[in-house]
């Protein structure tokens, strides 16, 4: 079995220990590296870590320079972002940075397992309790520059890939529920970022949840 390599930025040593060893125990998961501040961000290089698990309210380091580390010295690597409820404004800034997922610290084991998978998979997570009201705060600024997105063409596969990013599908699940290829998919998402000028794969779930006629929307 494959596992996922973790390292964990939090400044709380009795969380950050416990969230280790619980992770541990997992066969699927290994911690290569936790610490307390961005100086401990400076191992990411070394231990090649697959998933980072960031603390949004460390006490010496600014969280978002903290991802800015992670994501320059290990640009592979998907970060997931801990808080116990982030602000809207704060989400949307680190999402513009490169976090891929969200979780909140009072999640169960079980969502914090599964949001390491999707993360590490290519999909963008946010805890249901936060995705509706994002949607709508990102959907209110431009997502293109310049450019109207009414003028941009989309193919018919492109649409289709939209819609299911918006479900919340992984790239691996798209594949199977279209009947092709994993790549082929992740070259239709990289098609759809540029066309749209985006940046992330939520950014297309809110273009999504924007575009649709206003009857069925949900927030």
């Amino acid at each position: 079995m494959t596992q996922l390599r973790l390292l964990i930025v939090e400044d709380n040593p009795l969380l950050r220990e416990g969230m280790a060893a619980l992770l541990n125990q997992r066969p699927d998961l290994l911690v290569v590296a936790s610490g307390d501040s961005g100086l401990d961000v400076q191992k990411t290089r070394h231990v090649n870590p697959d998933v980072v698990l960031v603390d949004l309210g460390l006490r010496n380091q600014d969280s978002l320079h903290v991802v800015k580390t992670v994501k320059k010295a290990s640009p592979g690597a998907r970060v997931i972002l801990m808080d116990l409820l982030p602000v809207q404004e704060d989400i949307v800034e680190f999402v513009k940075v490169g976090v891929s997922g969200f979780i909140l610290k009072d999640a169960t084991l079980d969502d914090f397992v599964r949001t390491i998978h999707a993360v590490a998979e290519g999909t963008t997570v946010l805890p249901a309790v936060l995705a509706g009201t994002l949607f709508s705060q990102i959907s209110r600024r431009p997502v293109t520059r310049g450019q109207a997105v009414a003028a941009v063409r989309m193919t018919r596969r492109e649409r289709e890939i939209i819609g299911l990013i918006e479900e919340g599908l992984s790239n691996k699940e798209i594949a199977r529920r279209l009947h092709i290829a994993t790549h082929t998919v992740k070259s239709h998402v990289h098609n759809i970022l540029e066309k749209l000028a985006l940046h992330t794969r939520l950014e297309i779930a809110a273009y999504a949840y924007r575009d649709k006629p206003s009857g069925t929307k949900s927030v």
